[in-house]
């Protein structure tokens, strides 16, 4: 029951920093892609398409990814 409620968190999470990633590669107060790195990253462990499209988008900016790693070595140590 536990794994269950942690899937659909991950899964909620993950399409929502889509949807800020969308909304940030229009708007110029949110990094799109930062938030589109992020929530394909929490996609990828249950879903193949998001492993391959998050590996697409870290060949492709590895500006952003850099960043992106930085903040998961900061959450890291908070959890």
């Amino acid at each position: 029951m536990k794994i269950q409620y942690r899937k659909l968190l991950f899964n909620m999470a993950g399409w929502f920093f889509i949807l800020l990633g969308i909304l940030g590669l229009f708007l110029p107060v949110l990094q799109g892609i930062l938030f589109l790195l992020i929530g394909l990253f929490l996609l990828a462990k249950e879903n193949p398409w998001a492993g391959k499209m998050f590996n697409k988008l870290k060949e492709r900016y590895p500006k952003a990814y850099k960043h992106f790693e930085q903040f998961k070595k900061r959450t890291a140590k908070k959890v």
